[in-house]
């Protein structure tokens, strides 16, 4: 976008409702667009596919400049997602996918294939999901066909408004996943509009904080939250915006690797100095296979000839490598875990979590950013 205006009514008298807005977003990323009711992030968007046409500035897809373009055959070439869903009443599910690919003039059979391996993409059977109708769906599965049919003609671009804001807020968590694992494999360039933050720190490759038709600052979810551009901006990341954080950094990454592994049969005398050497008020034990299957605290590992299986606790709770340490820190609140065993998906044990290895790898997040 270069300098993107639009002017509702004249110049001299109308609502400046977009001001000036600039910014380039990469091939293949989400950018989410932030900001007060009324701010101009949907303005912005509908002006992507001239929804509503600017009143000066230029929109570049892929260095074409759309302008050029005609409307019908832009917007054909845009996928588009709105709250609503907008799904056809009177049409099945195949028919509602197929809807743009036959504007196009698709063949009919390459048209029901690409439903097909779209409705595979999302986890719905397409033996029995492509005849019924929406009103036969349940919320989230309609959600599910409103994306995939914004997919169905394999567009390069897609406009996003608020489109998970009507699903209640667990199937909204599954669907943001799955549309995060389509979006790792099809690297669609998206424009996303949203009123929840939670919800662009988790989604997007970059934010724009918009104000007053203005943007205020376009950056990455970790450089928006560790370095807000004004006060403005950080008022509306919220005084938590440290902790909105933790959902940016991996359990890998904050981990910690360098300590003993204590054994099942290891002697209790060995456990004990593993864990005086380590400085921690606790060490996961593993079985045979390396999963963890106790812990071992300061105070419970008596100066016997036992083992140290004899002297664990049980294990509460483990967290994946791959989850965020929000999730980390949830789990370590709820089970009353200082120390919290780090696995693979194979349950072995990759590392463990401590209360101050979070604090550090937040500190060099935000000196990195």
């Amino acid at each position: 976008m270069e300098h993107l205006t639009k002017i509702f009514g004249s110049r001299e008298r109308g609502i400046v409702a977009v001001d000036d807005v600039s910014f380039e977003l990469p091939k293949g990323e989400i950018c989410v667009l932030l900001g007060p009711s009324g701010c101009g992030k949907t303005t912005t968007m509908k002006m992507i596919n001239r929804l509503i046409q600017p009143t000066s500035g230029t929109v570049f897809i892929d260095g074409e400049d759309t302008s050029a373009v005609d409307p019908i055959r832009l917007r054909r070439s845009i996928g588009y997602v709105i709250q609503q869903i907008g799904l056809f009443p009177n049409k099945t599910v195949a028919e509602n996918i197929c809807v743009v690919p036959d504007l196009l003039g698709w063949d009919r059979r390459k048209a029901r294939s690409r439903a097909v391996e779209l409705l595979e993409l999302v986890g719905m059977p397409p033996a029995t999901f492509m005849d019924r109708y929406p009103k036969e769906l349940s919320g989230g599965q309609q959600q599910r066909v409103g994306v995939i049919r914004a997919l169905a003609a394999d567009p390069p671009v897609m406009l996003m408004d608020e489109p998970f804001g009507a699903i209640d807020p667990i199937n909204r968590e599954i669907i943001q996943d799955e549309f995060l694992r389509m979006q790792g494999a099809l690297k669609k360039t998206i424009i996303f509009v949203s009123h929840d933050l939670n919800e662009a720190v988790k989604m997007a490759n970059r934010i724009a904080i918009f104000r007053n038709g203005r943007l205020e600052q376009f950056a990455t979810p970790a450089e928006l939250l560790a370095r807000p551009a004004n006060d403005f901006v950080a008022n509306f990341l919220g005084s938590d915006r440290a902790l909105k954080r933790l959902a940016l950094v991996s359990v890998a990454e904050a981990m910690l690797t360098d300590f003993e592994i204590i054994h099942e049969d290891d002697p209790a005398a060995r456990a004990e100095a593993a864990l005086r050497a380590s400085g921690l008020l606790a060490l996961p034990m593993v079985d045979a296979e390396g999963r963890p299957s106790g812990m071992l605290a300061q105070g419970d590992v008596a100066q016997t000839q036992a083992t140290a299986a004899e002297c664990s606790r049980p294990v509460h709770a483990t967290v994946q490598i791959s989850a965020d340490l929000r999730n980390a820190v949830a789990l370590m609140f709820a089970q009353d875990m200082p120390v919290l065993p780090c696995v693979d998906q194979e349950g072995r044990l990759k590392g463990i979590l401590t209360w101050r290895s979070i604090v550090r790898s937040l500190s060099v997040r935000g000196a990195d950013s």
